[in-house]
């Protein structure tokens, strides 16, 4: 008999997960949940997608990459999106939890979309499923949603405001950031009827608040008592200055207000040494004038300039001047000092009123959710929503993520840490070769004098493998370093001046003699050579 083939830890791992997850699964059947949509069958005669010309994206029964789980697939890039579904009774939310968990994932990352639901309220409010759009009142909006400085998993409901009767938007401050991955997440918001509000990703709590509070929502569910009298003006003789400039006081007769910053240090001496008569630069010696110079076209040639050889060793050149040192002398512009204004009232504010906005409430009054829809306008495509839940407690949608998520997570997590490991292999074999160019560069003859050091960069860069890309940009620095100064030995460039020439004139004879070839060499050649001025 053959020997049997061992079966992998990872792929035992991850069927006992489905198998445990399958088990869960049993014991957390659609009757514990609210509303449960999975997306194994196709969703085109359960939902209903919008028929507003602008909600032109096409919405697919697609499979999860990777996996055989279908999940509500966004197609088209650039588009508007709008899909609806009606439940068969509306999900009242209050007095007791319910929890609002659906799956997303962004299988081409994303950049500028949102991947968010809709919990919308009864048709009554004025709304019909083949005309869902932004305009469609909902109850609450959950998701994620990321596009420019926007990276954030909304939650927004909306109140109807017992004083005014107008519906008013409350949003989730400081939500928590959106995944970057192009993993699967489930995304879990969890209302108690404490009033409480939990969001949880993948599981994981990342937000908790509570609906009364003005900490936690935008603007607050409740207004304040008081708030600023808006007939209330300021005293015309109110002073807000807690400092004022004294009043007695004088600027002194000594104070020089036209004195400089800074004088010319009179008791500096020149430093032995300096070379008066010798010019920072001089013309280069071993510069020669090229054979092709014509003066009458190019003007007087004058040789580049250098660095005077003379000045590296002296303590300076040309003209000493005495340095400038800070004037004891100076005061600057005098100012009265300031003193405490007698006068002072403080910083002014109107008087509170009470509000005649508020209300007190001991629970949020949500409407119902009549409908579940997803509308969104999105850059990207490979957006896949899947296992949309509507449940009683957090229990229960543990169970789903069990069961649903965590199994599909957990083979796109290890597929990306093989991907990764991949990379990094390839990655190391990519610095292997980088650090065998640099030693060959390294054993270059004119390099000679710099070997060493280049060899001790390059065994630090093995060390610190990291760092590669950086060793490479500082070699190949001090290579090109080294090459400019051997090629120019640290020489200036001659100045040039542009002068003006006058086009040669040439009768339409002559032109009409000239051949093909001299026309192109008319045309492609360069305008005449510049001669060179030294500035003044």
């Amino acid at each position: 008999m053959g020997e049997r083939k061992r079966i992998p830890m990872r792929i035992l791992a991850v069927f006992l997960l489905i198998c445990i997850s399958s088990f869960q699964l049993l014991h957390a059947s659609d009757d514990d949940a609210i509303f449960y949509e999975s997306f194994d069958e196709t969703f085109e005669d359960r939902w209903i997608v919008s028929q507003k010309e602008e909600y032109n994206g096409v919405w697919k029964h697609s499979k999860s990459e990777g996996h055989d789980d279908y999940g509500l697939l966004v197609s088209e890039k650039a588009r508007k999106y709008a899909i609806v579904k009606e439940l068969d009774e509306p999900v009242i939310l209050k007095d007791k939890s319910v929890v609002l968990q659906f799956e997303t994932r962004l299988q081409d990352g994303l950049e500028c979309g949102g991947a968010y639901l809709k919990y919308l309220r009864p048709q009554e409010a004025g709304w019909k499923s083949k005309e869902f759009d932004n305009e469609s009142p909902y109850s609450i909006m959950f998701g994620p949603d990321k596009c420019g400085a926007t990276n954030k998993v909304h939650f927004i409901f909306k109140h109807k405001n017992p004083k005014s009767g107008e519906y008013v938007e409350h949003h989730l401050k400081f939500p928590p950031s959106v995944p970057s991955d192009k993993l699967s997440h489930v995304y879990t918001a969890i209302l108690k009827p404490n009033n409480d509000l939990q969001i949880l990703i993948d599981g994981e709590e990342k937000k908790k608040a509570n609906f009364l509070s003005s900490e936690d929502f935008e603007p607050a569910l409740i207004p304040t008592k008081t708030i600023p009298d808006p007939e209330d003006k300021k005293p015309e003789d109110w002073d807000e200055r807690a400092k004022i400039p004294d009043p007695d006081a004088t600027k002194p007769e000594d104070w020089d207000e036209d004195a400089p910053l800074e004088i010319v240090d009179e008791e500096a001496e020149k430093p032995k040494g300096w070379l008066d008569d010798e010019p920072e630069e001089i013309d280069d010696p071993d510069a020669t004038k090229p054979e092709d110079w014509d003066d009458e076209e190019d003007g007087e040639w004058e040789a580049p300039k250098i660095d005077n050889p003379k000045c590296e060793a002296a303590p300076g050149c040309g003209e000493w001047k005495r340095p400038l040192k800070k004037n004891p002398a100076y005061k600057g512009k005098w100012h009265a000092p300031l003193i405490d204004n007698p006068d002072y009232k403080g910083i002014w504010k109107p008087q509170e009123i009470p509000n005649p906005a508020y209300f007190e409430l001991e629970k949020p009054n949500f409407e119902p959710i009549a409908a579940i829809g997803i509308e969104i306008w999105t850059m990207q495509d490979g957006i896949l929503f899947d296992n949309i839940l509507i449940a009683k407690d957090d229990k229960i949608a543990s169970s789903y993520r069990e069961t649903t998520w965590k199994p599909k997570f957990t083979i796109e997590k290890e597929k990306q840490k093989e991907e990764l490991e991949t990379d990094s292999a390839g990655l190391a074999g990519f610095q292997k070769k980088v650090f065998d160019i640099l030693y060959q560069i390294a054993d270059i003859p004119f390099l000679s004098a710099y070997k060493l050091k280049i060899h001790d960069v390059i065994e630090k860069g093995e060390k610190q493998p990291n760092l590669t890309i950086g060793i490479l940009v500082a070699i190949v620095v001090v290579f090109l370093s080294i090459f400019f100064r051997i090629i120019f030995g640290g020489k200036k460039p001659a100045r040039v001046e542009k002068t003006k020439t006058e086009p040669a004139k040439t009768s339409t004879s002559q032109e009409g003699e000239k051949n093909e070839e001299n026309k192109e060499k008319e045309e492609t050649s360069g305008a005449p050579r510049r001669r060179t001025r030294r500035e003044t």
